[in-house]
């Protein structure tokens, strides 16, 4: 099958086109428009913008793809996108032209969980095996979940406050280190001393999986106030202090996670990490050795395709529509959209989960 699949959820309109036909599961196409020049000055993404910059380069976006794979809208066997979770007014965008796309080809439409193109991912380069332990960690989401099977999840923990993602964009712009923060926060980090500022590690050692970020960048605010203006070498620090706090955290909180997961599932052998976050190198690093404490081989996507992109979008149709999965044109968009409905509801932050 060739699948074209649309991301529109946030900040990166993006669209791709994967196949499994003979030679194996691969990418023919995929492009994405990055939003950042629009987003910038206002140091994070504001909602009507993005919606607006999905309007205007969606269609575009399409056509570049479809050239990129050689291929034209009749060799389609589907269509996917994002129907959430999400920034809705986005997300309506791409389901919108998704759902245009299929009635006119009279092709499958495939509404696609955000997090579960996210948590798929790694089939399409790795081809991991269910079941696995997948850490989620992006801007909008911070969860752990053992992944059964396509559409089959069951949640360890959350974050009860912040994201991941979100506290390094935050903490970025208190550092005076710009939008997008993660990449900003890992370069400066490069000439830091990863000692200098003593930052907690919120919820390590504590019973459960659950995550919590607001306290961390509360004491990064406090540690910036006392920075020499002008000192580059102060913020380096402060940014590795910072990111090794999160590592440490990160690997805490997923180590507790892998026990259960070993316990529960002893056929399992993979700790994936998926979404944006999932790019930083010291993180993988520190999760590289927690895996290995537990037994567990890391699958971690290429970073091209740890952050939102249209490839994970098509894969996810693609694996829903091999089991027979499709959804009517009447499928609504979801701002929120939880894997593992069964969960106990997450305050804050969770609730995007």
């Amino acid at each position: 099958m060739n699948i074209l699949g649309i991301e529109t959820s946030c900040d990166e309109t993006a669209a791709a086109i994967v196949t499994d036909r003979a030679g194996g599961s691969r990418i023919l196409g995929h492009c994405i428009h990055a939003q950042f020049a629009e987003h910038r000055p206002y140091g994070g993404v504001v909602p009507e913008i993005a919606a607006r910059a999905h309007l205007d380069h969606l269609d575009g976006v399409i056509r570049r793809t479809l050239g990129e794979a050689g291929l034209d809208l009749g060799a389609l066997d589907g269509v996917a996108a994002t129907a959430g979770p999400g920034l809705i007014g986005g997300v309506m965008v791409g389901v919108t032209t998704a759902k245009a796309i299929a009635l006119v080809r009279g092709l499958p439409f495939i509404a696609v969980n955000h997090l579960e193109a996210h948590a798929l991912t790694v089939r399409l380069t790795e081809d991991v095996p269910f079941p696995y332990l997948l850490l989620l960690i992006s801007g909008g989401h911070c969860q752990l979940l053992i992944v059964e099977g396509v559409g089959r999840y069951r949640r360890l923990g959350t974050t009860i406050d912040d994201a991941v993602g979100e506290a390094f964009d935050k903490s970025a712009k208190l550092m005076g280190l710009g939008y997008p923060g993660g990449p900003a926060v890992e370069a400066a980090a490069l000439t830091g001393d990863p000692q200098r500022f003593d930052l907690p590690r919120p919820m390590r050692g504590r019973a459960g999986c659950d995550f919590s970020f607001s306290g961390l960048k509360t004491a990064v605010r406090l540690a910036a106030d006392t920075l020499p203006p002008g000192d580059q070498q102060a913020v380096a620090d402060l940014a590795a202090s910072f990111q090794r706090a999160v590592a440490e955290t990160l690997a805490d909180r997923t180590g507790r996670a892998a026990a259960l997961f070993r316990a529960r599932c002893p056929e399992g052998r993979h700790l994936v990490v998926a979404g944006g976050v999932a790019s930083n190198g010291a993180i993988r690093a520190a999760l590289a050795a927690t895996a290995a404490r537990h037994g567990l081989t890391l699958a971690v996507p290429p970073p091209k395709l740890c952050t939102d992109n249209g490839a994970m979008v098509a894969w996810a149709g693609l694996e829903r529509l091999r089991l027979g999965l499709s959804d009517g044109l009447d499928f609504a968009a979801r701002p929120r959209w939880p894997l593992d409905a069964e969960a106990p509801k997450a305050a804050f932050a969770g609730v995007k989960a």
